[in-house]
């Protein structure tokens, strides 16, 4: 009886001591989103939106487009949710047609408390989709932000060979988004892209995406150059995996933490893409497309400053086709018109830090 009861008072003593032990964190989730084609009903002379209008192919009204800030607003809000209480601090967007719907959308019901910032830049592509950053005003504050422009062209067109100085025709994409800001406090750099599509096929288009990763790496080495600590996301639709050229020789993300140097990059959802997971689904093939990609700082394990934690993939039954030929795919518009949520599933990352 005596031994039993030294065994009790050792356990509970022991248990004590690691709950004295125990360490709470401040936490903030930084996702990214392709909302698909979020046109509002307004035509855009100097744009290719005709069928996002009223009278277009797909009859886009107001119905339908209050529709799909609801269906965004909602997945917005549940983003990250499952470890913080609060929906994103920072997010990153595309496919978006101008900073009317973002400001649609951040003041839809759902939404609306978050008090969310808009750092929006009208990007040159043909269709007049942008990128455009979403933070939370409580937490961020916005010191410069920036839009870089990518510069790829097309030789094929023999018509324009030997424009601009013989490089061909210029291909119109989506600029990159730099946005430096304090997130409570502490320096952080958010790029926000959506690199150019396969339009043409996988081989064919690849150089237009290593020349975007070859723009990423010049902007986050410039800003290493700056500051060696420099804390930066890059983070959008890639249209590569993290397994493409682009991403993984171009842009070197390197896919476990042990591989990443000083001045290098950690690509978390090369893990998850080997783990079988998807943000977006190809005749029954699943890739990650969608990423964010981060610094070396972001890995080191002093955690009074924000630090990496872990990262996912936003895949509620919610947002899943639930019948017919593309069951199981992301729940996108149809082609009828009908608004879903999106072609591609939102990903995501949490910081922490070490409460006071």
């Amino acid at each position: 009886m005596k031994l039993n009861l030294v065994i009790l008072i050792t356990f509970i003593g022991s248990t004590l001591f690691a709950q004295s032990q125990k360490k709470s964190y401040n936490i903030h989730t930084v996702g990214f989103y392709n909302l698909e084609n979020l046109f509002d009903t307004i035509r855009d002379e100097r744009i290719y939106d005709e069928e996002w209008t009223p009278k277009g192919e797909r009859s886009w009204g107001s119905k339908k487009y209050q529709q799909k800030l609801e269906n965004l607003s909602r997945a917005i809000s549940e983003i990250g949710t499952d470890e913080n209480a609060n929906m994103p601090t920072i997010l990153g967007v595309s496919e978006i047609e101008n900073r009317g719907v973002l400001e649609d959308l951040v003041n839809m019901p759902k939404l609306k408390k978050a008090n969310y910032g808009i750092v929006h830049y009208n990007s040159p592509d043909r269709r007049g989709i942008d990128v455009a950053l979403l933070y939370q005003t409580k937490h961020f504050k916005p010191t410069s932000s920036k839009n870089i422009p990518l510069y790829i062209y097309d030789k094929s067109d023999a018509r324009y060979k030997d424009s601009n100085n013989g490089k061909g025709k210029r291909i119109y994409t989506r600029d990159q988004l730099l946005v430096t800001g304090l997130l409570d406090g502490e320096e952080m750099h958010f790029i926000v892209n959506h690199w150019p599509s396969r339009s043409g096929g996988e081989k064919k288009s690849s150089p237009n995406r290593e020349a975007a990763a070859a723009l990423n790496k010049k902007i986050i080495d410039s800003l290493y150059k700056i500051d060696p600590n420099a804390k930066v996301f890059t983070m959008g639709d890639l249209n590569d995996g993290p397994y493409n050229k682009s991403v993984k020789e171009v842009l070197d993300a390197k896919g476990k933490k042990e591989e990443v140097k000083k001045g290098g990059v950690f690509n978390p959802m090369y893990q998850l893409y080997n783990d079988g997971h998807g943000t977006i689904a190809y005749r029954d093939a699943w890739d990650i497309f969608d990423q964010i990609i981060i610094t070396e700082p972001l890995l080191q394990k002093d955690y009074s400053s924000y630090r990496y934690w872990k990262a996912g993939i936003f895949n509620k039954p919610f947002l899943i086709q639930k019948s017919g030929q593309y069951k199981g795919y992301p729940l996108r518009n149809q082609l009828s018109g009908e608004p879903g949520f999106s072609d591609h599933f939102p990903v995501y990352i949490y910081l922490i830090k070490e409460s006071k």
